[in-house]
């Protein structure tokens, strides 16, 4: 019995030494900038961020065996595709504010930092005076002044155009992934609201018949092939009472679940159509790559964000 004992940790130790045999590369790259924060919020991320989504990556001892150390370098190029705080001069201004919108609304929703991640490094765990940090930093980059009459005269203008016929689409525009503009989701239902108040829009969700149908029997998890979302928005007018009303359109983006067919971006299909002449986004395929590295933390919800309220 002994004797088989001791083979039996013989063969495991073989296998373990094998595994650490089959590295995945973490890249090494410089630091080119980095964000311009207070030094409270900039030490918050750099705890419970840059080990992913920097170039300042710390692997530690036991990240280093594999196979954890499998996940950790998915985690860390998978991070670092969708937000690098290394390399924050690549980003527009208007980009790097959305990307911060994204990073403290996935921390706020408690989708980040992932939880496998904090299980083993218990210190990138944040707190609710931290998550504070965090929030009243990001109010404190966003200026919204009251809607100006340049705002409202182009919205005006284009409601003028649309209930004119003018911005009638000639053809159905399709999304360099294959995926059509569907003109019926304006009788879809509306499921939930969102503010994006660093960029000055305001969104509505909505899903189609196979999606509301899914959330009214709670089976979300995943999603049934065929359920989809649009999420519209609009420019917000805010008067000097504080009132927000839709102004211009912006835009329509889709979300649509087929397990086989989309299953290099998580089994979602995704599509966004800019301004009233839905322009298809993107300049290759590769787009929804973009989309569904801001829906990967996620995954617990099938990579959704709209969930149904807990009573």
């Amino acid at each position: 019995m002994k004797r088989k004992i001791t083979v039996t940790i013989c063969i495991l130790i073989v296998v373990l030494l094998c595994l650490q045999l089959y590295r995945p590369a973490i890249k090494e790259q410089p630091v080119t900038s980095d964000i311009n924060a207070p030094a409270n919020v900039k030490a918050i991320l750099k705890r419970a961020c840059y080990d992913c989504h920097s170039n300042e990556t710390n692997i530690r001892w036991y990240d280093q065996i594999a196979p954890a150390y499998w996940q950790v370098a998915a985690d860390v190029n998978e991070g670092r595709a969708g937000l690098n705080f290394s390399e924050w001069d690549k980003l527009a201004a208007p980009d790097q504010k959305a990307k911060l919108w994204e990073a403290v609304n996935q921390i706020n929703a408690g989708a980040m930092p992932l939880s496998n991640y904090t299980a083993v490094h218990p210190s990138a765990k944040l707190s609710a005076e931290d998550v504070a940090i965090l929030k009243a930093y990001l109010k404190s980059t966003v200026k919204q002044p009251f809607t100006d009459t340049a705002k409202i005269n182009a919205a005006d203008k284009q409601f003028a155009q649309w209930s004119s016929g003018k911005l009638q689409l000639k053809n159905i525009p399709v999304a360099l992934n294959g995926i059509a503009f569907m003109p019926d989701y304006k009788n879809w239902q509306a499921l939930s609201t969102t503010d994006r108040y660093d960029n000055g829009t305001m969104r509505v969700i909505l899903g189609n018949a196979i999606a509301v149908k899914a959330l009214k029997e709670g089976n979300i998890k995943p999603w049934p092939n065929g359920a989809a979302f649009a999420k519209v928005a609009w420019a917000s007018l805010e008067d000097k009472d504080g009132n927000i009303t839709p102004g211009e359109f912006k835009q329509v983006e889709f979300m649509i679940k087929d397990a086989d067919k989309y299953r290099d971006t998580k089994g979602w299909g995704f599509a966004r159509f800019k301004t009233p002449a839905m322009v298809p986004y993107g300049k290759t395929a590769m787009f929804a790559t973009e989309c569904v590295n801001c829906h990967r933390p996620q995954a617990n919800t099938d990579y959704v964000f709209t969930q149904p309220i807990k009573h």
